[in-house]
């Protein structure tokens, strides 16, 4: 249920993210899910890929800073409260969210969460039959 994700440090100076697309995509290496949170000075873009290994090492070989983080991902229904109900469970069990960022497929939806506690997140996620999606079937897509 872990899945890896990369967090990759940029400039905000024009083409740096299209720089990270192309690199990426010249190595085969397809993006399922990114986000990008920037300040004054510099962004990170935070990405899952289909090998975050490779990845990693080709974004590095460019002289990008990249670090692989674990987190989790959560399928729920792509409907009003659906998510509420998920991160209601977690505050009750002192389960804190670090970021998260999300994205809609139909009538559901993926959640990519980076909790304080990733070991007992899933395993509170699971006792209320939550679905996690597995890192081969994320990576895919």
């Amino acid at each position: 249920m872990l899945i890896k994700q990369l967090s990759i440090f940029l400039e905000n100076k024009s083409g740096r993210l299209n720089e990270v697309s192309q690199i990426l995509g010249s190595n085969g290496i397809n993006m399922s899910a990114f986000s990008v949170a920037d300040t004054s000075e510099f962004g990170i873009l935070r990405l899952i890929v289909s090998d975050p290994e490779r990845a990693c090492k080709v974004l590095r070989d460019n002289q990008f800073s990249v670090s692989l983080t674990d987190v989790v991902c959560l399928n729920c229904p792509n409907e009003p409260g659906a998510l509420a109900k998920a991160l209601q469970i977690l505050s009750d069990n002192k389960i804190s969210i670090e970021y998260l960022y999300a994205y809609s497929m139909g009538d559901s939806a993926n959640v990519v969460l980076k909790p304080d506690q990733l070991e007992l997140c899933i395993k509170v996620l699971q006792e209320h039959q939550m679905e996690l999606v597995k890192a081969s079937e994320l990576y895919k897509i």
